[in-house]
């Protein structure tokens, strides 16, 4: 196998292929980098430049000055919140499928059933989920938001969770339970220090698809001061013009906490993916 692996690193063609790959890759980050620092002019040039001529972060000044830090509150305390409830339900729902001795058929039965709710597309349950959530007056809050975003992140939490308790040895709760501990104490002292690590990897997931959620965003925020990122992404994009500049600012700054964030954790979400396989 090593042997296999160096004679391809030596060959000439493996690294051009390698480059190709990760120029493709990389590549629109860059152009979204270089054109942030465009000015408007030099943006619709009939002829793209490479490099910027006149270097400038006066489209980040402009973004900054429209209230994109209070709309980046609203994303983190949505995508936080949602993802933080999606955890604790999930790893409830999961100890309870792996630990008690339900039939097998409801174990099959509520995991393809989640699974189908997870593969559903959102356009199907967006009239359904609006009027239920208009007759609770929960339209225009984020606390509706928060809710509404379990239907997508919940299934893909409990797979996730499910498969690596599964993995878990059950004789250190034996051993507690011997002992005379109750099942909340062996499962906030014993179970969920075990599980961390996969339930750090799961939490990647639910940051990230409640972060950049754009479809019920829409329908259930009406007023500009709840809008999430996704939102005021939108807003540059206009019918008779497109602010390129300042869209390609708010790009990259809406990315770069999520891109801080999985890298924090990617040593946690290798190992919890491969886990939750086995």
């Amino acid at each position: 196998m090593r042997r296999h692996i160096r004679k391809k690193s030596s060959n000439p063609l493996f690294w051009i292929a390698l480059a190709v790959i990760m120029g493709i890759i990389l590549f629109p980050i860059y152009w979204i980098i270089v054109t942030s620092c465009k000015t408007p002019v030099e943006v619709i040039l009939p002829k793209p430049t490479l490099f910027p001529h006149d270097p400038t972060f006066m489209n980040y000044k402009a973004v900054l000055q429209s209230g994109f830090l209070h709309n980046m509150l609203n994303s983190l305390i949505v995508a936080v919140c949602a993802t933080g409830l999606s955890l604790f339900l999930s790893f409830t729902a999961a100890y309870a499928l792996v630990r008690y001795r339900f039939p097998l058929a409801f174990n099959s039965l509520f995991l393809v059933w989640v699974l189908v709710v997870k593969i559903l597309p959102p356009v199907v349950l967006a009239i359904p989920l609006y009027t239920m959530f208009n007759s609770m007056h929960l339209i225009n809050k984020l606390l509706g938001l928060i809710l509404v975003y379990q239907v997508y992140t919940l299934p893909y939490c409990i797979w996730m969770i499910f498969g690596f308790l599964k993995s878990v040895p059950i004789s250190f709760e034996e051993a507690a339970l011997i002992d005379g501990a109750s099942r909340w104490y062996i499962l906030g002292n014993i179970v969920l220090p075990l599980a961390r690590t996969g339930i750090i990897a799961t939490s990647i997931f639910g940051i990230i698809s409640a972060w950049d959620e754009f479809l019920f965003a829409l329908l259930f925020v009406r007023t500009p001061s709840l809008e999430t990122l996704p939102l005021v992404i939108v807003n540059y994009i206009g019918e008779y013009e497109t602010l390129w500049g300042e869209l390609m600012s708010i790009g990259l700054l809406t990315t770069v906490p999520v891109l801080l964030f999985s890298n924090f954790v990617y040593k946690y979400y290798t190992k919890g993916f491969s886990m939750s396989l086995k």
